[in-house]
């Protein structure tokens, strides 16, 4: 039903995440019914109705079909009692070995071995592995100063220490970073699901940012735009920010660029 009901207002499970301040796992096991993998019913009942009141639905028929506080353990405790008794076997008991004939489980095991030892073999038994270069900066160090070598050859003849000179800065000026281009440009700060449509229809960009990412996009106007994250997303067009804020609710943006 919350699977349903978010599908048809054309949410993705990412930006529901984002907007209610829980991990996507956790939704996703919700939405799955796998109970044992959340903390508890009392945790599993609240984070139901939460995604109630963001998807705006009424959450009664919902938490008549969770399971209630308390019934798992009840439940568990029942099956236990009317479980057979099996003793459990001495140490000097055989065991079945016909588990490891399986290949489900000896098909990874010998994959892994031969991974580790392609690994470990020399790189001249590898057919078309070359070695690696040796730059001339790595082979031999750099010439100190004709200065500093004065200086420590008249210090070695008075009988004194050698001074120790630090390295002199390399000159030049610094590679300039790569300009990001693109009439659509989106910068992040944080983890951040962003989905981009063009005039027709066609995404240009559906996937989750991490932080520090950025991107430039071209297609064809107007763009839809929609923005998991947007307290750490930062919005260019054509060269002008974008104010999210206008677009912004519950932290998630949604605006369309002309």
């Amino acid at each position: 039903m919350l699977r349903a009901a978010r599908q048809a207002q054309g949410l993705h499970i990412a930006v529901l995440a984002a907007s209610i301040k829980v991990t996507q796992r956790k939704l996703e096991s919700l939405e799955a019914d796998r109970y044992d993998e959340l903390p508890d019913m009392t945790f599993t009942r609240a984070l139901a109705k939460t995604v109630c009141r963001s998807l705006k639905i009424d959450a009664t028929p919902v938490l008549a079909l969770l399971p209630r506080i308390g019934e798992q353990g009840l439940d568990k405790v029942h099956q236990g009692l009317n479980t057979a008794f099996r003793e459990r076997p001495g140490r000097l008991e055989p065991t079945d070995l016909s588990v490891l004939a399986r290949p489900a489980l000896w098909l990874p095991l010998l994959l892994v071995l031969a991974a580790v030892v392609v690994y470990l073999l020399p790189q001249r038994w590898i057919p078309g592995a070359r070695p690696p270069a040796v730059t001339a900066s790595a082979a031999a160090p750099a010439a100190a100063p004709a200065s500093h070598v004065a200086s420590v050859q008249a210090t070695a003849a008075a009988g004194e220490a050698a001074p120790v000179f630090p390295p002199e800065p390399a000159s030049g000026p610094a590679a300039a970073p790569a300009e990001m281009t693109g009439a659509l440009q989106l910068r992040v700060s944080g983890e951040s699901w962003v989905e981009v449509l063009d005039a027709s229809g066609a995404t240009l960009l559906q996937r989750m940012l991490q932080p520090g990412e950025a991107v430039g996009l071209d297609g064809a106007p107007p763009f839809k735009v929609k923005i998991g994250n947007a307290a750490v997303t930062q919005l260019s067009f054509h060269g002008q920010q974008v104010d999210l804020a206008a677009s912004t609710r519950d932290n998630v943006a949604r605006l369309e660029l002309k």
